[in-house]
């Protein structure tokens, strides 16, 4: 929960204060970004810089209109979408493979691979089903 000290201090600069209200959210917010951009260093990129206009954007930030979790995840969601919209514009790579065959196509959007996520930050994070991680928390 936002608390009315915590947010006034952020506002005000004091970096601690943000890192209290912000990082109970990190985590999630890594496991987020990674879903929706299948590396974790890029991944890592995106929460990075979802914290840093999250930093910049906290006096823009009012707990009438969302929750701080709900405006962190719209942040990385947008930095996310960002970061596949310039990886698409970048140019492609030339690789000769013609000794090659070729593999059987994939859907378009199906991602091909994806880079495995580190388990000790998944400790904490909420993934899976909502029941479920509610019955976890409960037990």
């Amino acid at each position: 929960m936002v608390t009315a000290d915590l947010l006034s201090r952020a506002r005000a600069g004091d970096g601690e204060a943000f890192r209290e209200l912000a990082g109970s959210h990190r985590r999630e917010l890594q496991v987020h970004c990674y879903r929706m951009l299948g590396s974790f260093q890029d991944a890592e990129d995106a929460v990075q810089e979802t914290m840093l206009a999250a930093w910049q954007g906290i006096g823009g930030f009012t707990e009438e209109r969302a929750s701080l979790r709900t405006w962190l995840y719209k942040i990385a969601t947008s930095r996310c979408l960002n970061a596949r919209r310039a990886a698409s514009r970048r140019p492609a790579r030339e690789w000769d493979m013609s000794q090659y065959e070729p593999l059987v196509p994939t859907p378009r959007d199906e991602a091909v691979w994806l880079q495995p996520f580190p388990d000790a930050l998944l400790e904490g994070a909420s993934t899976g089903h909502p029941l479920r991680n509610y019955m976890h928390a409960r037990a």
